[in-house]
C-alpha cells in the first residue's frame, strides 16, 4: 500500500455516525474556501471525508497553470486535476507529509487541533512545461467534538520562502516546527498497522473492532 492509499484509508474510514450539524459547518467552510480563492487568488480545495467529496475553487493562480477559473465539485477527496501538475517527486512527498501531519494533529488536545496547519513547497507545471515554485497549505478541520472530518488545501505561488521543505504552524501563537518525515518506520503504531492491514482486507470499522477487541471509535 503506497502513502496515498494509507492516507486515504485513514481519512475515509472514520466514524461520523454520532456527529451533527454537518450542513451548517460545511456551508460556512465552503464560503471560507471561496474567500481564499478570491482574496489570495489561491486554488482552494475543501475535502469532505464523510462523503468522499471535494469542492474546488479556482482563483487567479489557476491561469498560470493552464486551468480555468471557477468552481466545481468532484466525487473524491483527491484533487487529481491539480495533482497532475505537481512534480512527481513533490507529490509523493506531499502525501507523506500530510500523513505525518495528520498523526501530529491527532496527538494534540481536541480543543487545540484547529490551531495547526502545514506549509510545504511544491513545483507545479505550467502549459509551457516549465515548473513554478508554489506553496501548499493544509488545514485539518475538526467537528465540535474534535473529530477530524474536513481538509482545506490552498495552492498559491511562492511569494516568500520557508526555512525547510515542510513546516507546521501554530496559527494561534505563530510558533513553527519542522515536519520530520524521514523516519517513516515509526509513523504508525503497532495497533495502527494492525487496523490498516484489516482495512486493506476489506473489513469495516465494526468488524475491525470485533477482531481486535477494541472500541469502534
Amino acid at each position: 500500500m503506497d502513502t496515498k492509499d494509507r492516507l486515504g484509508k485513514e481519512l475515509l474510514t472514520s466514524d461520523f455516525s454520532k456527529e451533527q450539524s454537518y450542513a451548517e459547518v460545511l456551508n460556512r467552510l465552503k464560503h471560507v474556501a471561496f474567500g481564499y480563492s478570491q482574496t489570495e487568488n489561491a486554488i482552494a480545495v475543501l475535502s469532505d471525508w464523510r462523503t468522499n467529496t471535494s469542492y474546488i475553487y479556482y482563483g487567479g493562480f489557476a491561469r498560470l497553470l493552464g486551468l480555468e477559473l471557477g468552481q466545481c465539485t468532484v466525487s473524491s477527496i483527491w484533487e487529481e486535476e491539480i495533482f497532475r501538475l505537481i512534480h512527481a517527486d513533490d507529490l509523493e512527498e506531499k502525501h507523506l507529509q500530510e500523513l505525518c501531519f495528520l498523526h501530529f494533529v491527532k496527538q494534540q488536545p481536541k480543543q487545540l487541533r484547529a490551531n495547526y496547519y502545514m506549509m510545504n513547497k511544491l513545483r507545479m507545471c505550467t502549459p509551457s512545461n516549465g515548473y513554478v515554485p508554489a506553496i501548499h497549505r493544509i488545514f485539518y478541520i475538526p467537528t465540535s467534538s474534535g473529530k477530524l472530518w474536513l481538509a482545506l488545501c490552498l495552492y498559491t505561488p511562492m511569494v516568500y520562502d520557508i526555512p525547510s521543505k515542510s513546516i507546521i504552524v501554530n496559527s494561534a501563537n505563530g510558533l513553527t516546527l519542522e515536519l520530520a518525515t524521514q523516519n517513516t518506520s515509526q509513523l504508525l503504531t503497532t495497533r495502527e498497522k494492525q487496523v490498516l492491514a484489516l482495512i486493506d482486507k476489506g473489513l469495516i470499522s465494526k468488524e475491525i473492532a470485533h477482531t481486535l477487541s477494541i472500541s469502534k471509535n
